[in-house]
């Protein structure tokens, strides 16, 4: 009572200052909490319904250029740990570039953790911010599609708000972005380590190796990778700009294409004419997300931007191939456009959230991609068995002295 009573006398009820704010290009000003990284962001906002995975979220190379809304209201209360990473190279920045969350982070409760979350996104450089309701902000997303935006973070909560307004009204469309060079590798390495197991940890892949996979490297994750280890395939990475020759000179049974952020009609002037001299030679072809994308602009389909994207943990997709349905993760802005698909190009999965397209198989070359993640285990592992769908498709493709 004594403390209400010198409140009061001091003047009344105290506000907290805001120490961040979100300023979308309209104008709309949000205000809320810092966390993370002090100083300012630019991106393009998008929300991510996942309720669990934060930490593979945020060291995913698709999402570069973007600030992540979490619709689950409470992230980083199980902290981070240096095994849930995702990004190949932790050496380089962050190419997120924000996070947005309802609720406070509270102290890390799991075994696993050995980082708070707001310590790790200060040594990222990611700027986050919280205290707002993301319901409202997720709602505005959904009516009027993902917007540019500032995000900035000042413990003293001083913004000069019409600044930040003109920067965000200034924030580059991702359309025509080609943000591949900021994620991808530059230099071709070799991957053997395999999926992680309760009480063992990451493992090595041993023996001879049953195929040889080069990856095209467009963002790609290291569970992907993970994934082709564990089923016996030697691994290549190579950068997205590698050639035809590049890639045909190493021999390879197969060829991954990657995952990535960016629009991918601007990567593909660069990517399309190796996927083209791969199908040419039938090459056994698989790609996830962004090689998704590539495999069809190789065969002349088009990709168009989406309203709000997909994002999330939850997404329903139809394998038209099984008649099955799984529950898989998704991460992109950009879908391809079913009706530009040619006749060589069979669609084999759709999304059961809003129809489009989440899948395509060649009907006279061995190659196929799915636009979600299977490797990301939402389900948990209901896509699992597209990693196993390539290993057979190596299988059949193989000159006939090796098959013996």
């Amino acid at each position: 009572m004594a403390m209400l009573q010198d409140d009061a006398m001091a003047g009344g009820w105290q506000e907290p200052r805001a120490t961040a704010v979100l300023v979308l290009a309209d104008g709309t000003v949000l205000e809320g909490f810092g966390l993370g990284a002090t100083g300012e962001s630019t991106g393009e906002v998008c929300f991510n319904t996942a309720m669990t995975g934060y930490e593979e979220i945020l060291t995913d190379p698709s999402y570069a250029g973007q600030i992540i809304t979490f619709t689950f209201p409470h992230i980083g209360n199980v902290g981070v740990n240096d095994e849930d990473i995702e990004t190949v190279n932790m050496a380089a920045s962050a190419e997120v570039r924000g996070i947005i969350v309802h609720a406070n982070v509270t102290e890390p409760s799991n075994w696993r953790a050995t980082r708070h979350l707001d310590a790790w996104l200060k040594a990222r450089g990611i700027v986050g911010l919280s205290g707002i309701d993301t319901r409202a902000l997720t709602a505005l997303i959904r009516e009027k599609g993902m917007p540019n935006a500032v995000i900035a973070h000042d413990p003293a909560g001083d913004f000069d708000i019409e600044r930040l307004k003109k920067r965000a009204a200034e924030v580059p469309s991702m359309d025509g972005l080609d943000l591949v060079p900021l994620v991808g590798t530059t230099q071709r390495y070799e991957w053997d380590e395999t999926t992680w197991v309760l009480g063992q940890g990451y493992g090595r892949r041993e023996g001879e190796a049953r195929h040889h996979v080069v990856a095209v490297d467009y963002g790609v994750k290291r569970n992907i990778l993970r994934l082709l280890a564990a089923r016996g395939c030697k691994v290549t990475v190579v950068p997205a700009t590698a050639t035809a020759e590049d890639v045909l000179a190493l021999s390879p049974d197969g060829v991954f294409l990657s995952n990535g952020p960016g629009d991918p009609a601007a990567t593909g002037e660069y990517a399309v004419p190796l996927i083209r001299t791969l199908l040419d030679r039938k090459v056994p072809t698989f790609g996830i997300c962004l090689g998704h994308q590539m495999l069809g602009l190789a065969v002349g389909a088009k990709t168009a931007k989406m309203h709000q994207g997909h994002h999330g943990a939850n997404h329903p997709v139809k394998d038209h191939t099984t008649g099955k349905v799984e529950i898989v993760s998704m991460n992109h802005g950009f879908a391809i456009d079913r009706d530009s698909l040619p006749e060589n190009a069979e669609e084999t999965h759709v999304s059961l959230f809003d129809g489009s397209n989440c899948g395509i198989a060649l009907k006279d070359r061995p190659a196929f991609s799915v636009q979600h993640h299977p490797e990301a285990s939402p389900g948990p592992q209901d896509s699992h068995y597209l990693f196993d769908r390539f290993v057979e498709m190596m299988d059949r493709h193989k000159p006939a002295t090796e098959r013996a």
